[in-house]
């Protein structure tokens, strides 16, 4: 690639989504630069794309206006607003050709938005030279995507994905915000089925893919855990050949992952706890809430690392981190100074809580994996504080399938041999507590209840006041909303 646009304009959007030479009007396309966008009108700036998307409970061409009112100069809608625009069609014309005109957005009609936002994507990453890094797998793909991105950046302009930003429209957005100054993307790929991740590599075409792991998530689509490992398989499939500079970095210690070797092109780079990993990692010591320690092995070199993450889990994300560090060609002081990044730590974090308690806020999302990792750390931290109790806040776990059922009880099972009490939030989350009841925890000690609501009043009359210094665990599925309740907790009010 010779020449790199700068910074992604109007003429760009025209060529990448194809729209005919009769369909524009005479005279040189306005220089008009495009300054990220939105599909959510209210997050409108002056200078954005606004994608109209249609939906079963909102429609975004309801809101064309309100994101020309707030400075969109560009819009990709289905049918021609009722605004004053310029109007551009990609397949049938609507209407004469008219001028180009000052001060009105221009308004790309396209057969489907959702693809023409893709198809912008995926022009405009073709035309930028950035080396991109995919991140898929069923847990800590977000996580791992901020940390790799810290370590990237020490020594390069890396753009990541936002927040979640991992599916058929968070990765486009993404990519539509590179310019010429960013030599390395972070994007993490999602999933809810077969080809998803496949179609996401395909506009992003990823030069290094990272899987994490293949757990029982989205088995309520996919049936099996064989089915999630082909879906994840695909980031490697997509990579270039090593030659080309592909890089597969795969978890050494998961053998659904380990199997991908045989599914890429790609140089494989394994990474886990075992001497069989390329990098590996021993004496892991747990600190609490003062983070983790751990040593660190790369061919003959040997590495002491001490890191603000907390669990012991959190050491395969900082192995994912220092992998891509390595294959991106970074010193070990480099990488180690990303580690230790604070704010790339967004998923699990404690935060003061009522009467001298602590909150682990691990309400991000949850699967079996997470939440066993999660009651793991519980007891860490509680027997390094000493002396306060164990509480975990447990809420339901979707998209598991058959295994549904299963997955609550293996957590229940889990938590009655860390919990000193027991909060379960949630239908799914009345499984846990049965189980802990059933396995030995004293029935006083379990409560179950079904809102947010019901569990902030609950544990403020549970709560013990310091010395003691309760420590309490809160974590379900993102869609029980459960930062409610640490949110709560810290105002020291019912939600």
């Amino acid at each position: 690639m010779t020449t790199r646009p700068e910074k992604l304009l109007l003429k760009h959007l025209i060529e990448g989504l194809a729209v005919p030479a009769g369909h524009l009007p005479a005279g040189t396309v306005p220089d008009k630069e495009i300054r990220g966008a939105v599909i959510d009108s209210r997050r409108a700036s002056p200078g954005c794309l606004f994608i109209a998307l249609p939906g079963e409970r909102c429609d975004g061409h309801e809101f064309i206006g309100q994101a020309a009112e707030k400075g969109a100069i560009a819009i990709i809608a289905e049918r021609a607003p009722d605004i004053p625009c310029v109007v551009l069609a990609t397949s049938d014309p609507v209407g004469e050709p008219g001028e180009w005109r000052p001060g009105v957005p221009v308004c790309f009609v396209v057969p489907d938005s959702l693809a023409a936002l893709q198809q912008a994507a995926a022009y405009w990453r073709r035309q930028q030279d950035v080396r991109v890094i995919g991140v898929t797998g069923s847990v800590g793909k977000t996580t791992s995507k901020e940390v790799i991105a810290a370590v990237l950046s020490q020594r390069y302009r890396t753009l990541k994905s936002e927040g979640n930003y991992n599916n058929e429209i968070g990765l486009p957005l993404t990519l539509l915000r590179l310019t010429v100054e960013y030599e390395r993307a972070v994007l993490e790929m999602g999933m809810y089925d077969i080809g998803e991740i496949a179609q996401l590599a395909e506009i992003a075409l990823p030069q290094v893919g990272v899987v994490t792991n293949v757990g029982p998530t989205h088995l309520g689509r996919l049936g099996t855990l064989e089915r999630v490992a082909q879906a994840k398989a695909e980031l490697p499939q997509a990579l270039p050949p090593a030659a080309r500079g592909g890089v597969a970095i795969l978890n050494d210690d998961d053998p659904l992952v380990k199997a991908m070797t045989g599914k890429t092109q790609a140089r494989v780079f394994t990474y886990g706890l075992s001497p069989s990993a390329d990098l590996w990692a021993d004496e892991i010591e747990s600190e609490g809430l003062e983070g983790i320690r751990f040593r660190l092995h790369y061919g003959s070199e040997s590495i002491y690392a001490r890191l603000p993450m907390l669990g012991r889990h959190s050491v395969h994300t900082a192995l994912r981190a220092v992998a891509v560090g390595l294959v991106e060609g970074l010193a070990w002081e480099e990488i180690i100074a990303g580690l230790l990044d604070q704010s790339a730590q967004l998923r699990l974090v404690a935060v003061p809580g009522p009467a001298g308690s602590t909150i682990l806020d691990d309400t991000y999302n949850s699967s079996p994996a997470s939440c066993i990792a999660a009651l793991t750390l519980l007891d860490e931290v509680a027997g390094r504080e000493q002396g306060g109790r164990k509480i975990a806040v447990l809420g339901d776990m979707y998209e598991l399938g058959a295994y549904e059922e299963e997955a609550h009880k293996v957590v229940g099972r889990r938590a009655r041999n860390v919990a000193d009490l027991l909060v379960t939030v949630g239908t799914l989350g009345r499984l846990i507590a049965d189980e802990a009841v059933k396995t030995g925890m004293p029935a006083g000690s379990v409560f179950a209840v079904d809102s947010n609501a019901e569990a902030t009043e609950l544990l403020l009359t549970l709560i013990e006041p310091a010395p003691a210094g309760d420590v309490i665990l809160v974590k379900g599925s993102r869609g029980l909303a459960m930062e409610e309740i640490v949110t709560a907790l810290q105002q020291g009010r019912a939600t």
